[in-house]
C-alpha cells in the first residue's frame, strides 16, 4: 500500500486536511472554526409516493420511518425535539454548534405557510449556525426555493435532494414516480436563488446498474456543479419492497466491504473536486438491517474507501475530464 509521505502531504489541497476528498468535517470546520453536529428532526411530513398523490408504499427501499434517525422523537414539537437533540449531543461531544437536518421523509410537501414556520423554528436557537431540509427532486417548486434563499440570509442552508442516480430506467425500478429531467431542474434552479448549497444523495449499486453508469451519474452531478453529495451504497432493511428482492434472490448487494470501497473509489475519482462529500456511506440500525451485515458500522466503510484510494495513489477528480482548468484540480503528484 501507498502511504502519503510528509513531503506528499504538503501537495493536497490544504484544505482537505490531508485526505484524499473533499469532507464535510474539513468544509464545516473551515466556516464555523471548529466541529458543527447535526440533529435530526422529523416534523411530521410524509411522501407524495406514500399518500396516494403519486403512490402508495414509497420507494422499494424506504421503510416506515423515513430514514428517521433513532433518536429522534417524532411524536414532539419540532422545537423540543431540537432542544433536546442539542442537549444529547453537546453532553455527549460537548459540541457547540449545530445543524439542525430536517431528515425525515419528504421534508417540502407542505404548503408555504407551514414550511416558513417549520424552517424558521431552529432561528431560535443561536447556537445552530445551519438548516439542512432533505426532499425528493419534484418537491422543489420556486416558492420553496425563495424562503430557503431567504432563511439563508440568515443562516448556512442545504437543499439535499434525493436524486438517487441519474438512469431514468432506474428510477423507475425503484418505484420513485420522477425522472431524470426532474432531478437537473431541481438542481439548476436551486442553484439561481443563490444562498442556498445543493447537497444530492446517489445510490451506489442500484438494481441493474453497471460500475460505468454510476460513474457517469458522478459525472453528470460535476457537470451540474452541485455543491455536495452524499454517497449510500444500497443496503437493504426489514418491511421493504427490497428486502423481499433480496430474500428471493432477485438483488445483489455489496456482500463485501471491500467491493463496494473499490465502487466509491471508482466515483469519487469522477466527482469534482470542488464537491463536498457529506457522507462515503449508508448505514442502518442493526435491528432494521437485512443485507450487507457490514451496513450498521459507521466507520470501516470509511476506512475502506480511503485505504483503496491511498493503494490506488488517486484522489478525488483525478480522472474527471470536464473542462476543468489546472488551477481548479487538486495540485497532487504522488
Amino acid at each position: 500500500m501507498h502511504s502519503i509521505r510528509s513531503d506528499e502531504r504538503k501537495m493536497l489541497p490544504t484544505e482537505w486536511n490531508g485526505k484524499r476528498y473533499n469532507a464535510l468535517s474539513s468544509y464545516l470546520k473551515r466556516i464555523f472554526g471548529e466541529k458543527v453536529y447535526r440533529v435530526s428532526l422529523d416534523a411530521g411530513f410524509t411522501c407524495p409516493n406514500r399518500d396516494g398523490r403519486l403512490g402508495f408504499g414509497g420507494c422499494i427501499f424506504c421503510d416506515a420511518a423515513g430514514s428517521r434517525a433513532g433518536y429522534v422523537q417524532p411524536e414532539l414539537p419540532v422545537e423540543e425535539q431540537l432542544k433536546r437533540g442539542i442537549e444529547l449531543i453537546r453532553s455527549r461531544f460537548r459540541a457547540n454548534k449545530f445543524i439542525a437536518y430536517f431528515q425525515a421523509f419528504s421534508n417540502t410537501y407542505g404548503n408555504i405557510e407551514f414550511l416558513k414556520r417549520t424552517f424558521s423554528i431552529p432561528l431560535k436557537f443561536p447556537e445552530v449556525v445551519g438548516i439542512s431540509v432533505s426532499t425528493r427532486p419534484d418537491l422543489v417548486p420556486n416558492e420553496v426555493l425563495e424562503l430557503l434563499a431567504e432563511l439563508g440570509e440568515k443562516r448556512k442552508v442545504w437543499l439535499e435532494i434525493g436524486v438517487q442516480t441519474f438512469h431514468y430506467r432506474t428510477l423507475v425500478k425503484l418505484r420513485r414516480f420522477h425522472g431524470v429531467a426532474e432531478s437537473i431542474d431541481a438542481i439548476l434552479r436551486a442553484k439561481s436563488f443563490g444562498n442556498i448549497e445543493i447537497v444530492t444523495h446517489v445510490i451506489l449499486g442500484l438494481p441493474g446498474e453497471t460500475e460505468q453508469e454510476m460513474i457517469e451519474t458522478a459525472k453528470v452531478l460535476s457537470a451540474l456543479g452541485v455543491n455536495g453529495v452524499k454517497m449510500h451504497h444500497l443496503y437493504v432493511v426489514k418491511n421493504t419492497d427490497l428486502e423481499r428482492l433480496y430474500r428471493n434472490g432477485k438483488l445483489k448487494v455489496f456482500e463485501r466491504i471491500e467491493d463496494y470501497a473499490k465502487v466509491a473509489a471508482d466515483f469519487i475519482e469522477h466527482l469534482d473536486p470542488r464537491i463536498v462529500i457529506h457522507r462515503l456511506a449508508g448505514r442502518a440500525a442493526p435491528d432494521v438491517l437485512v443485507a450487507p451485515s457490514w451496513s450498521w458500522d459507521k466507520f470501516r466503510p470509511i476506512q475502506a474507501i480511503e485505504q483503496e484510494l491511498e493503494r490506488r495513489n488517486s484522489w478525488q477528480g483525478k480522472k474527471l475530464k470536464l473542462g476543468l482548468s489546472t488551477e481548479e484540480l487538486p495540485k497532487m503528484s504522488f
